[in-house]
């Protein structure tokens, strides 16, 4: 037992011994590192110290220079507002030195003016009791009293001032009219130049040209039987010459002629030329002429900006294509009419679209006066108002002849367009319009009888040819018809030569076999 006791005391004490040792050790170890920490803070702390001292030094040396730099700034400002408040103060002084030379002035003139006025006064009182001592001997001298002289004098000075003002007033009117007359040349005369339209002058005559000279035998036809045909259904003289592979279409109406040229140009292409073809190429023509009719009237409309027309006045319009008056074109007239007026209202401030629609539409009578009775001003003017056009487009349409009186701008400038136009050198021929005048006047004639279905002024006015409904009109009576027309051509036209009359009777048996 005793030395087991033995052994654990002894692993005791040594235990303890053990751990007194490591305690020893271990404290001398932290104190050596605590001893090595302190020495090195201290040392970093004196670091921090003189890097502090030298930013702070440096701080100081900079905010020095800056405020240095600032009180020099601070320095020049002020030299820079001290001689800026000298200059002032010197310009002030003499300013008021100026100021003050110049009431001196004022004083001295305000003392010459009192010494004017008391002078002027003394003056007006002197003039006065002249006045009132040469009052009283005009008096006693003329036998008048001051209120009697006084109404002479104040008539004298009414008749005087009435007479000066009459000839104020001529003078301002001569020059108001004479500045107007200036200002309308300038008016028209730049409507006319913004509006140089080309004049065309129809003539009565159409050239064929023909393939061959055996085509010549074809339209003359056996015993001259399609050449008769032809005359009588498009009412035009077609005559066959020695001219080289040619024919002309003699006729004073366009419209005609044009039918006819265009239906003789549809035979020749074909070949078969006999009555029936002639007939049948003569209806497919009008079609055509009809169709370009309306195109060409849409195209006037389209060429001066006139829109919402109805469609039988585009109809109407384009059918001015072949009317003619005095040789000058009427729908070329009519849109340069238009173009003429609407520039003259824009000059003057007018209404340009009313006074262009009314340009255009001023001759429209002309495409059926020869169908209607009376002036072609008042037919296109109730022509007008029958499709609904405007009132006032209606007005100035019924007065650009003066049949009535313009009753606005727009009817005037409308009249004067038309004047413009017409009056251009060779726009128009006087004989030529009083040649197709007479020519319609023939078949107006004719056309005034009773069972007259077609008539045709031909050869020139020379021949008069009149085809009657064979139902209403015997033979005789076709002879007595004849008769009668040359009649009274004789009494209601003047004419050079002879007129011959040509009344022709047809009956037409038809049927088809079925």
């Amino acid at each position: 037992m005793q030395p087991v006791v033995l052994y654990v005391v002894i692993a005791v004490l040594a235990a303890a011994i053990g751990y007194a040792a490591g305690y020893i050790v271990r404290r001398k170890f932290s104190e050596e590192k605590i001893a090595s920490a302190e020495e090195t803070a201290k040392r970093i702390i004196a670091e921090a110290e003189r890097e502090a001292e030298t930013k702070t030094k440096e701080a100081l040396i900079n905010a020095k220079d800056e405020i240095h730099a600032l009180r020099s700034e601070a320095e020049r400002e002020i030299r820079e507002r001290r001689n800026e408040i000298q200059r002032l103060e010197k310009r002030i002084s003499q300013k008021e030195e100026s100021l003050d030379a110049k009431m001196d002035n004022i004083e001295k003139k305000e003392r010459e003016l009192m010494e004017r006025d008391r002078e002027i006064s003394r003056i007006e009182r002197e003039l006065s009791e002249i006045y009132e001592k040469e009052m009283r001997l005009l008096e006693q001298i003329a036998g008048l009293t001051s209120d009697e002289a006084r109404q002479l004098l104040f008539k004298r000075i009414e008749e005087d001032t009435k007479h000066e003002a009459a000839i104020m007033i001529r003078d301002i009117e001569s020059k108001a009219k004479d500045e107007a007359e200036k200002r309308s040349r300038n008016i028209i005369a730049l409507a006319i130049q913004r509006c140089a339209a080309d004049h065309v002058a129809e003539t009565t005559v159409s050239v064929v040209p023909l393939p061959s000279d055996e085509m010549k035998g074809r339209i003359i036809g056996r015993e001259g039987r399609n050449i008769r045909a032809f005359e009588n259904l498009t009412g035009i003289n077609l005559i066959i010459d020695d001219t080289p592979e040619a024919v002309i279409l003699s006729s004073f109406d366009p419209v005609r002629r044009e039918v006819a040229r265009l239906t003789l140009e549809k035979l020749i292409a074909d070949g078969r030329i006999h009555p029936a073809r002639i007939e049948q190429m003569y209806e497919k023509s009008k079609d055509e002429v009809e169709a370009h009719i309306r195109e060409v009237g849409e195209q006037a409309t389209f060429e001066t900006d006139v829109h919402g027309l109805h469609a039988e006045l585009i109809r109407v319009l384009g059918r001015l294509k072949y009317r003619t008056s005095y040789g000058q074109n009427v729908l070329q007239h009519s849109i340069e009419v238009a173009h003429l007026a609407g520039i003259m209202a824009a000059e003057l401030g007018a209404d340009v679209k009313l006074a262009r629609r009314a340009g255009l539409l001023h001759d429209i009578g002309k495409a059926i006066d020869h169908e209607v009775e009376g002036p072609h001003a008042v037919i296109g003017a109730e022509l007008a108002k029958r499709l609904h056009e405007p009132q006032n487009v209606v007005h100035a349409i019924e007065a650009h002849h003066g049949d009535v009186e313009p009753q606005s701008v727009e009817a005037v400038l409308v009249q004067a367009a038309d004047a413009i136009s017409g009056a251009r050198p060779g726009a128009r021929r006087e004989t030529l319009e009083s040649y197709i005048k007479r020519l319609e006047k023939l078949e107006t004639i004719a056309e005034s009888y009773k069972g007259v279905e077609k008539c045709y002024a031909m050869q020139a006015g020379r021949e008069l040819r009149i085809m009657v409904k064979p139902e209403e009109m015997s033979d005789e009576a076709a002879v007595l018809l004849a008769r009668d027309v040359a009649k009274q051509i004789e009494n209601e036209l003047e004419y050079p030569g002879q007129i011959k009359v040509v009344v022709i009777r047809e009956h037409r048996a038809v049927e088809y076999a079925k």
